[in-house]
């Protein structure tokens, strides 16, 4: 489970230059531009008020304390019900991106899973890991710890694209608020 620490830096997903669109579908003219960016920590939904015009799409931008280049600051958190289309369209392949620009932190969580309950096994929450998967991945990573997305896809046919099954759980958990357990991002 992930901490409620402030993201650092973000993976922009949209760029509205006049703002937010109202409840009847026209642009309010003194609303200011907005982004809309997922956090490559935690995922966090952020709207985020850029001091230039020159962000796109998929652009990393820092959202520290420190001094900022491209963002005059977070405006706030919001969740997937708030994102745009074109957001919404964006958002697996920056979870995508942040994923395998992080390889190791998401190689290590197959190898240092653990059971949640007598029942329920961390492994399990991602999508397409039954009991049998799941025992396969054990068994392999006693033998050794998995050394990367590749060599988990290797050793384990059934998996040809791990860094898949965690950006599928990434989505599931920023889609439902109300999701029990939580993996890689925070409430």
């Amino acid at each position: 489970m992930r901490s409620d620490k402030k993201e650092i830096y973000a993976v922009v997903i949209e760029y509205l230059p006049h703002g937010r669109v109202d409840a009847g579908g026209r642009q309010q003219y003194r609303n200011e531009p907005i982004l809309q960016a997922v956090g490559k920590n935690q995922f966090k939904l952020l709207e985020l008020v850029p001091k230039v015009d020159d962000i796109s799409i998929n652009e990393e931008v820092y959202i520290g304390s420190k001094e900022r280049n491209k963002i005059e600051r977070v405006k706030r958190r919001i969740g997937y019900a708030d994102l745009t289309k074109t957001a919404i369209v964006e958002l697996p392949f920056a979870i995508e991106g942040i994923v395998k620009e992080d390889e190791q932190r998401y190689v290590a969580f197959y190898n240092t899973a653990v059971p949640i309950s007598i029942k329920l096994h961390m492994l399990h929450l991602l999508p397409g890991i039954g009991k049998k998967l799941m025992q396969e991945i054990l068994t392999e990573r006693q033998k050794s710890p998995f050394k990367s997305f590749a060599d988990i896809s290797e050793r384990i046919k059934a998996i040809p694209r791990p860094e898949q099954m965690i950006v599928k759980r990434v989505l599931e958990e920023l889609e439902d608020p109300e999701i029990k357990y939580r993996l890689f991002t925070s409430r």
